[in-house]
């Protein structure tokens, strides 16, 4: 979808409802095999295009790809994952969710797919892991995508050391 590349985003922030849940579940690829009602219209997408393209349709450039990467290497070690995520919507607009993303397991216990569920996330949360989030993607930005992506993967590890908590630690005393 060309478009994605094309968006740029605005200043504008939308908000889920507190009671709202956005569902999505992807193939072992991140390639979209569904999307809910509360997914579509956040977004601003129809769930016909939205089925069978990257997630990451959605992935804002305020997003550190180091987040990603930890959270790919969680889940496709078979393990879930809570993070706060910025979004960006078909307009350009950004919502934040907390997602919690879990591996889908065929009945041979091989991983099938993935399913997240994003909920409106606290506003505290995301107060603490903004500037950490710019930080990051400033050491990414700062060299090659390699090296920038192993940089602020380090850079992700260290912080999390000198809080002294885990990475579910670290984001479980933000919700």
């Amino acid at each position: 979808m060309r478009e994605h590349r094309e968006k740029r985003p605005t200043m504008r922030e939308l908000f889920l409802g507190e009671e709202e849940v956005i569902v999505s579940k992807t193939d072992t690829k991140g390639l979209i095999t569904y999307a809910n009602d509360v997914f579509c219209r956040i977004a601003g997408y129809s769930a016909t295009e939205l089925l069978g393209v990257p997630h990451s349709i959605v992935r804002h450039p305020d997003m550190p790809r180091c987040v990603f990467k930890f959270m790919w290497d969680r889940i496709a070690a078979g393990h879930e994952i809570f993070a706060y995520v910025k979004n960006m919507a078909r307009s350009g607009d950004y919502y934040w969710v907390l997602a919690h993303v879990t591996p889908t397991f065929s009945s041979q216990g091989e991983i099938i797919g993935y399913h997240s569920n994003r909920r409106c996330p606290a506003r505290a949360g995301i107060s603490a892991v903004e500037p950490l989030y710019r930080q990051l993607c400033a050491v990414e930005e700062a060299s090659d995508p390699r090296t920038g992506l192993d940089q602020s993967l380090a850079l992700l590890v260290a912080t999390l050391n000198a809080t002294g908590l885990d990475y579910d630690e670290f984001i479980f005393q933000l919700i």
